[in-house]
């Protein structure tokens, strides 16, 4: 039997008649803060580059997504074979110049076929909230990720952000970063806002709302007129 198999089978035991009670009260929401803790607990050894310790991480991110199936399947939803298979088709999918006849030859063409391919998928979850210049985010994202992939978005489509955001300061302030100097301003302004008592992740998230929603307001003022 795989390693894969024994974990399913421990997870089918501790959710079980006779099992633990602590795994057999979890739901899907309740193991969402394990789920986050374990993630956060992996990007730490990554970041420390600790590869014996980050195996034993990698587990424990992988027992959550087992524990989730685990949940689905004793509700008739899916199981885990289900998760693995529908993601290895999308790899499969998503990769038409390694597994097709398709070639490409770097790293930028690559991802601008994933886009395309990604676009033309039929999508799960909830409808998109209107047509929106931006692609939809996941609503959980860290606002440090959140604000980034608004800017990235806002680059790659060369949205007009003047008056939403300041882009000389953004230039200027570009010139002057590199990883240690980043660090120490991001560290600085979130311990100035725990004196002055202020969220910084919220308040991060909430600036980062808005200049999405007043560069699509833009957008489509700039749509209608040139449709007039």
């Amino acid at each position: 039997m795989s390693a894969i198999e024994d974990l399913k089978q421990t997870m089918a035991r501790l959710r079980g008649p006779g099992g633990c009670p602590w795994d057999q009260e979890q739901t899907h929401a309740t193991l969402v803060r394990c789920l986050i803790d374990e993630v956060s607990e992996l990007i730490d050894t990554i970041d420390r580059g600790d590869y014996p310790h980050m195996r034993e991480e990698l587990g424990d991110v992988l027992i959550q997504i087992v524990f989730h199936a685990r949940i689905a399947e004793e509700r008739g939803q899916f199981n885990f074979d289900d998760v693995a298979r529908e993601i290895n088709d999308k790899l499969v999918r998503r990769h038409p110049h390694v597994f097709g006849d398709g070639k490409l030859d770097n790293s930028e063409q690559v991802l601008a076929q994933w886009e395309v391919i990604k676009a033309g998928e039929k999508k799960n979850g909830p409808p998109k909230s209107g047509a929106g210049v931006f692609k939809e985010l996941p609503p959980r994202l860290p606002a440090l990720m959140f604000a980034e992939a608004i800017w990235k978005q806002i680059q790659k489509k060369q949205l007009d952000a003047a008056g939403v955001v300041d882009a000389a300061q953004v230039e200027a302030l570009g010139r002057q970063l590199d990883d240690a100097t980043l660090g120490r301003m991001l560290f600085e302004l979130t311990a100035a806002a725990r004196v002055k008592g202020l969220d910084p992740e919220g308040a991060l998230r909430q600036h980062a709302t808005n200049v999405m929603r007043e560069v699509e307001t833009k957008a489509g003022a700039d749509l209608r007129a040139a449709r007039a």
